[in-house]
């Protein structure tokens, strides 16, 4: 298995904002086929879990506190309420029609089935998945090839045809030890609408300039705060500093180029996602990977090769 991850600080919570999944009342799941320009920029979370395949896209996910890349062919189950997003690169942003991303989603409330069978003896496998799910999970191998080929059936599947479909999933899964954890640990959600605004302006901000120095009064400006007020309140809000938040966008967007260029030399990927010196560059890299630019290259390309 392929793993690009770079793990935010444990305590690490942005705010998210709450998203109304726009299914039809009178049912408690949805799946859908969507081809988008890119897959937008709202942080956000739901009352349903979520199946999410990535057919085409590249870019960097945000779940729970994970910073990581995500790729075409990725698949994830997200429990209720975790916060998530998926930033395509800029490529996805140039309202270019020959440049889109796709996915295949299926929702579903954790009652779908109704309140009382969650309290059924049977359901206690369900209940293990639902428990897993609350921190994400990366889905793989076998059991990734057979909830994808059920997720396309369930997208053209009657609302009946659909329940079954999504218990097959589930049931697979229940089962399986392909799978691997996202955040490290639950999420709380506790949003107010002048956060979700003001977080979603800095994100925004940092998505868009992290390749230039950003300087601390520039993104107190940005937040329409002090420089000394905004440290505070970026520190409650992200549990961690700002600089932080910056160097883990920073690093995802090295990790990726390590990857898609080969030719590219890691001083050439160093100046490009922002950092100012080869050192500073490497001992972030280390710090948050565990490897140097060259290990995590040539880890990868070992596990591509031999996988």
């Amino acid at each position: 298995m392929k793993k690009n991850r770079v793990v935010a600080d444990p305590k690490g919570k942005m705010k998210p904002h709450f998203h109304i999944v726009p299914r039809d009342v009178q049912s408690a799941h949805l799946s859908r086929h969507h081809i988008l320009p890119n897959f937008g920029t709202v942080w956000h979370y739901h009352p349903e879990l979520e199946f999410h395949y990535i057919i085409r896209g590249e870019g960097v996910r945000f779940v729970g506190d994970n910073i990581s890349n995500f790729n075409e062919g990725e698949l994830l189950l997200l429990g209720e309420g975790l916060p998530h997003m998926w930033r395509c690169n800029e490529a996805y942003f140039r309202r270019d029609p020959s440049i889109t991303a796709e996915a295949v989603v299926v929702q579903f409330l954790p009652d779908f089935l109704g309140k009382d069978f969650l309290r059924m003896r049977e359901a206690a496998s369900l209940l293990k998945v639902y428990d897993k799910a609350r921190l994400g999970l990366v889905i793989y191998g076998h059991t990734k090839e057979k909830i994808v080929r059920l997720m396309y059936e369930s997208v053209h599947a009657g609302a009946f045809g659909r329940v079954v479909l999504i218990m097959s999933m589930l049931e697979v899964l229940s089962t399986s030890q392909e799978t691997e954890c996202i955040a490290s640990a639950p999420w709380k959600n506790e949003s107010k609408k002048v956060d979700v605004e003001r977080i979603g302006k800095i994100y925004r901000y940092v998505m868009e300039h992290y390749q230039q120095p950003v300087s601390l009064e520039e993104i107190a400006s940005v937040a329409n705060l002090s420089q000394t007020s905004f440290c505070r309140y970026f520190k409650t809000m992200a549990k961690k500093t700002f600089y932080d938040f910056l160097t883990e966008v920073r690093i995802s967007h090295a990790k990726r180029m390590l990857i898609e260029d080969q030719d590219a030399t890691t001083e050439a990927i160093c100046f490009e996602c922002g950092f100012n010196n080869r050192s500073n560059f490497f001992g972030h890299f280390k710090r948050i990977t565990g490897l140097t630019p060259v290990e995590y290259r040539k880890k990868y390309l070992f596990e591509n090769v031999f996988a």
